[in-house]
């Protein structure tokens, strides 16, 4: 008869792991055996059926299920979906959500790219760590935009997210669109402004919102009385992210806005490692549609209604 099927034994082992806590290494000692063949004891334990392990989810089944799906219908390595609550501020709720897996993610000597708007800044005021990241940088990917709050510049958010882990940061000195192209092509050799954006254009990870069709962006609020966006065309543009539009395949719409915003490009964007994109609402869903078709990318988190909306095609 094979050790392994010593019934009485599996049992014993099981109820040492599972019940009173003990390591492999503990019950392998007092067993006689080596950790390893304990780990064999534990696995044919399940095989058998002798232990289940049952997960209780009752909380976050449905969204547990719409995670999933999102992952496989847009090829993402993480979906995170906050479950409808009456809590009130989901955008509040967002930014805790974000904070928490990017202190999962993040790792000395790294460099964190940051773009803009309120959903980063609650992300910026949720994050609490007792672990400090003395060695990992927070630099802008973005200008600054028109006269929005300050307080969800780029380089606030940055500085707030550098302050709460003891990182160092970069400032961005620019707006985030100029008056013409050769403007534009002036301000990128001053040495700040491209050492800067030199240095998130190669981060280890960018932290991204998702800005909605033109009727809904923030941005395009802010400038329609300057002019600068009279050349849209709306209905080519899905949404936004780092202030570049985007049409709904995810690819850069050519248009003059595109040609003249100080900020990470979409090209540049795809090369960085980790892309965390943070965004929901009805209003977004296109926008947010894009940047997964275009694998801007690579984990969102968003809201249970958002992802039921993303999931029908």
């Amino acid at each position: 008869m094979s050790y392994l099927d010593d019934r009485r034994l599996l049992i014993k082992i099981a109820h040492m792991y599972y019940e009173a806590g003990e390591t492999q290494s503990t019950i392998a000692q007092k067993i006689g055996v080596s950790r390893s063949l304990i780990s064999k004891y534990l696995s044919k334990s399940k095989e058998l059926g002798i232990v289940e392990i049952i997960i209780h989810d009752e909380d976050y089944h449905t969204v547990s299920s719409l995670e999933t799906k999102l992952e496989t219908k847009y090829g993402l390595r993480e979906a995170v979906c906050l479950p409808d609550t009456d809590q009130g501020n989901m955008k509040a709720q967002l930014g805790a959500a974000a904070s928490k897996y990017l202190l999962r993610m993040i790792r000395d000597n790294q460099v964190v790219g940051v773009s803009a708007g309120t959903t980063l800044y609650e992300v910026a005021t949720a994050m609490a760590s007792s672990q400090y990241f003395s060695n990992v940088c927070f630099v802008p990917i973005v200008g600054g935009m028109g006269n929005e709050r300050l307080d969800i510049h780029a380089n606030h958010i940055v500085a707030k997210l550098a302050e709460a882990l003891k990182a160092t940061y970069h400032l961005l000195h620019a707006p985030v669109v100029v008056d013409s192209k050769e403007t534009k092509e002036i301000m990128l050799k001053q040495l700040s402004i491209k050492n800067t954006l030199e240095m998130g254009n190669k981060a280890d990870i960018a932290l991204v919102g998702i800005g909605g069709s033109p009727e809904h962006s923030t941005m395009v609020k802010s400038y329609k009385d300057y002019g600068i966006i009279d050349d849209l065309n709306v209905e080519e543009i899905a949404g936004d992210i780092c202030y570049n539009f985007i049409n709904d395949e995810g690819e850069l719409v050519e248009n003059e806005w595109n040609e003249k915003t100080i900020s990470t490009n979409i090209n540049k964007l795809k090369k960085i490692p980790l892309v965390i994109g943070v965004a929901s609402g009805k209003e977004k869903v296109r926008a947010i549609k894009a940047a997964l078709r275009g694998e801007l990318v690579h984990v969102l988190i968003t809201d249970e209604m958002t992802a039921k909306q993303l999931l029908d095609d």
